[in-house]
């Protein structure tokens, strides 16, 4: 989303459906008779759920549905997908289709193809190809756009995504991500050496408070949801390493986020500070070298290698392998080159 990103854990991602005014002369009112009054075809018991989930602000601030509206407050409503304002779009976008069988599809995903449709990308994307080359992808009414999708892996992040081709195997497979069954492991070029072979970070990853864009970890309190990213060296390249990374948990940017919070931010990752020389020399030549790198990857190094579940239809347990990419073999084989000069 499930670095990687899951569709159980859109929630991290919040987009305005609804926005009012209270009139000059409103009388005190509780904001979820207020609501009920305005938006159609809703109940009072989901508005007090969203107020629950902090997904009502009122002046910009989170409110609860006991709240009494006042004059002039100005009243947003954030739900967890898009406000759909565009119809679908089949289109003829390639896709590398890893496996196929009646129940479902394995995706190898490039780089730089955005998943599903959203804000600012209601077209390009990956579903948009699975709707020109499959009919009937089963979907939830609240995932509309999202047919057949069962996780989600951020745009510049490359590798494998399973697609439901049916309402059972849909349902089963997110029962799996739900239930952290499923077996993920990622590949990821990261800066720094680490001391030991293998460890663990854990840390409730969410909205950072000043970016939204942007995930942090939260190692205490209750804000964010629970992140556990499991990791092991593969190889060591002095200033960067190759590490192997489980996700127990799928969170937004899960990985990129526990790995700059462990000091080591994914190479080229402009949105985690690793699109800059992190470790290394003050030789000019270094500088060139780190340079001629971010240029072979022009990406963040982050690879979904392998993916393993249950079939919904054999009830058998499946495991899905994929190569690197040219970009990430290509600036893996530079560094190795730099070690050994």
């Amino acid at each position: 989303m499930i670095e990687e990103i899951d569709l159980p854990a859109v929630d991290d991602e919040l987009f305005e459906h609804f926005r009012f005014v209270v009139d000059k002369g409103q009388q005190p009112l509780r904001i979820d008779k207020f609501l009920l009054n305005r938006i159609e075809n809703i109940s009072r018991s989901k508005i007090q759920n969203a107020a629950n989930e902090e997904k009502i602000l009122v002046n910009g601030d989170t409110v609860k549905s006991n709240y009494k509206v006042r004059p002039l407050d100005e009243i947003v409503i954030m739900l967890a997908y898009p406000k759909i304002e565009h119809d679908l779009l089949a289109e003829n976008i390639p896709l590398n289709i890893f496996y196929e069988d009646e129940n479902l599809l394995i995706i190898n995903k490039q780089p730089g193809l955005v998943v599903h449709p959203g804000a600012g990308n209601f077209t390009g994307t990956m579903v948009n190809g699975l709707l020109f080359h499959f009919e009937n992808l089963p979907a939830k009414p609240k995932n509309a756009f999202r047919p057949g999708l069962v996780h989600r892996i951020d745009k510049n992040t490359s590798g494998l995504l399973v697609v439901a081709k049916n309402d059972f195997a849909l349902n089963y497979l997110q029962r799996q991500f739900a239930e952290h069954t499923i077996q993920r492991k990622y590949v990821a070029l990261v800066w720094g050496d680490f001391k030991e072979e293998e460890g663990t970070v854990t840390g409730n990853i969410g909205r950072s408070l000043k970016n939204r864009k942007v995930m942090d970890v939260f190692p205490d309190g209750d804000y964010g949801k629970e992140a556990i990213t499991h990791y092991k060296v593969i190889e060591r390249f002095s200033y960067v390493t190759l590490v192997e990374c489980i996700l127990e948990t799928g969170r937004t940017h899960q990985i990129r986020a526990h790995m700059k919070y462990i000091g080591h931010p994914v190479f080229n990752d402009e949105t985690y500070g690793g699109d800059k020389i992190v470790k290394g020399t003050v030789y000019t030549k270094y500088k060139q070298f780190v340079e001629n790198c971010l240029q072979i990857i022009p990406r963040h190094a982050l690879h979904a290698k392998s993916l393993g579940f249950i079939h919904p239809a054999t009830k058998k347990e499946v495991f899905f392998d994929s190569p690197l990419p040219e970009d990430f073999e290509n600036v893996i084989e530079k560094w190795r080159g730099y070690v050994k000069k």
